[in-house]
């Protein structure tokens, strides 16, 4: 039988990793966990599952751990896991057919992605496709960025059934990531070299913010998922400004 490693990068997910486990101890051949240093219970419940633990730090772009998990793999396929998504069993059914065919080195899995009271189904946000399953040795994340995809080598296939991404579901989560991302956002743009002046101002603050609230809400109908879908468009709207915002207090203490 085909060896499937489940992979995870975690920190602090403790009321996240006992479901996530639970939905693949059935089709997990080893299960491995890169923890940046988790102050609660996170590993607690990692060992009752009988994964396999290596302890680092939390680095600010955690794609860095993503790929020390990827790395240490044993199995013949990688399926790469965040804490808080959940394999359907139609997903996990469909996944153990698909590594026993050699038609493809990897597969874009469709995702769902639960927000504040239910699963966005427009905005942009559905099917959510991303590349989470490849044969071990020939997929791997850039590393560069917290939204990329992994690369790889040769020929990739789509699955159906839908993987759950039990992502946001209240605002504190949501708020919490979103922090982190225009963190790191703030931190790549200064990192290129991005200077803050009248143009550029213009284009964070007013701009971008603007046009992405009308393709996410109004081209995309984010409308359809109602409060919901209103919330998530105006807030993936306001990290421009936000990390905008970050960046200049960057440049000021560096001054």
């Amino acid at each position: 039988m085909t060896k499937i490693s489940v992979v995870l990068a975690v920190h602090n997910e403790e009321e996240n990793i006992g479901k996530c486990l639970e939905s693949v101890k059935d089709l997990s051949w080893e299960t491995i966990i890169v923890d940046g240093g988790s102050t609660d219970k996170t590993l607690d419940i990692a060992k009752e599952f009988g994964a396999r633990i290596i302890e680092t730090e939390n680095f600010q772009n955690f794609h860095i751990n993503k790929n020390k998990a990827i790395d240490a793999a044993r199995g013949d396929w990688v399926l790469q896991l965040d804490a808080d998504e959940i394999v359907t069993r139609q997903l996990k059914e469909e996944i153990q057919t698909v590594v026993e065919d050699q038609k493809y080195n990897g597969y874009w899995i469709p995702r769902r992605n639960f927000f504040l009271t239910r699963f966005l189904t427009k905005g942009g946000q559905y099917p959510d496709y991303t590349l989470r399953l490849y044969k071990k040795g020939l997929g791997r994340l850039p590393g560069k960025d917290v939204h990329e995809q992994a690369i790889v080598e040769g020929r990739v296939g789509y699955l159906k059934n839908d993987l759950l991404h039990m992502r946001d579901r209240n605002f504190s989560i949501y708020f919490s990531r979103f922090k982190r991302y225009t963190d790191l956002l703030a931190s790549q743009l200064h990192e290129k070299g991005q200077r803050v002046n009248l143009i550029s101002s213009i284009n964070y603050l007013f701009i971008k913010p603007v046009c992405w609230f009308i393709k996410s809400y109004l081209r995309h109908r984010g409308y359809v998922d109602g409060f919901a879908g209103f919330v998530f468009a105006l807030f993936s709207s306001l990290r421009f400004p936000v990390a905008y915002y970050k960046l200049w207090r960057l440049y000021a203490r560096s001054n």
